[in-house]
């Protein structure tokens, strides 16, 4: 089967574990303190309205950012609830939460997924502005004060990245995303997902979220030459008025990048996100590839029974 007609499944690194998403469901795997597996599944909803709008171009790109942003922070709470955990108290944290209201919990952790994404995303729109604007006695031309937006904003974002992969949690975190992305070319590839031959393939992915971010940062130099740099107030309402711009066009240059990947020429304009994806990634151990692996065996026997489910009915 060629890539084309594979289904393309995403994933997430969580604290010690994988998240991977298909047509039906999603699975995380973490690795417990025990040393055994522990898994979380979560069905992919239907919702009409949800699916009509990711066949719009451009608008498919918020859709997805938000649904992404909802689910994984779901996925990113069990695994920091239970991977320290022992497994002999699971009965006991479970009857704690029985407590409080299901719904309210899960709404709650949805939202501040998707509320910390945007949040994040306004400080690192506006603080390259302020940054910026404190040279415009030396760069005052609309394009430089543009361009040295975009370096600042470039710079921050690597530093960050840099900084943060340092401490031990992190560190690992990257390691358990760079084994993601070997299982998924492992998949892609045809090849049986085995340790060995996941161990063997590239820890870079084109779809990888690392990609997205750094488009984020080009797209965004090229969308702000159509409007004014001063006065600095304007500068502000534009930028946060078209950070749904820069995402929804940043969204479909990384599909477009994917889809291209495997021309001679074009295949290029991807590595920018490439590159960017050697510091969001690392090398991971045995017993993390091993994790993700079950991930994806469990999500893959997930959608199989959904599938055949579903024919049955039909």
């Amino acid at each position: 089967m060629s890539n084309q007609n594979k289904p393309a499944y995403g994933g997430q690194a969580v604290v010690e574990g994988v998240m991977f998403g298909g047509k039906h469901h999603y699975v995380t795997a973490i690795r417990r303190n025990d040393n055994s597996i522990d898994y979380f599944h979560l069905p992919r909803k239907n919702q009409p309205v949800l699916s009509k709008l990711k066949k719009i171009p451009f608008l498919r790109g918020i859709v997805a950012i938000i649904e992404a942003s909802a689910n994984g922070s779901k996925h990113l709470n069990f695994a920091t609830e239970r991977f320290e955990v022992d497994p002999e108290n699971d009965e006991k944290m479970l009857a704690e939460k029985q407590n409080d209201s299901k719904l309210t919990m899960w709404l709650g952790i949805a939202a501040v997924g998707v509320l910390s994404f945007f949040f994040g995303k306004v400080i690192f729109t506006l603080l390259p502005v302020f940054l910026a604007e404190f040279f415009r006695p030396l760069i005052s031309s609309d394009f430089g004060q543009i361009l040295l937006e975009g370096a600042f904003k470039l710079v921050l974002l690597l530093a960050y990245i840099y900084a943060i992969s340092f401490t031990p949690l992190i560190r690992r975190v990257f390691q358990y995303h760079g084994a993601e992305h070997k299982v998924i070319n492992t998949y892609e590839n045809d090849l049986e997902l085995t340790v060995e031959n996941v161990q063997s393939q590239s820890r870079l992915h084109y779809r990888c979220g690392s990609s997205f971010i750094l488009f984020t940062v080009i797209v965004g130099v090229f969308v702000y030459t159509l409007v004014p740099t001063d006065p600095l107030w304007l500068r502000i309402v534009n930028r946060l008025a078209l950070i749904p711009v820069v995402l929804g066009i940043s969204f479909e240059v990384l599909q477009i990048t994917n889809k291209v990947r495997e021309l001679p020429v074009l295949r290029y304009l991807g590595y920018p996100g490439l590159w960017l994806q050697l510091l969001t990634t690392k090398e991971p151990t045995n017993d993390q590839v091993e994790v993700a692996i079950a991930s994806f065996n469990e999500l893959i026997r997930m959608e199989k029974e959904t599938e055949t489910s579903t024919e049955q009915i039909v």
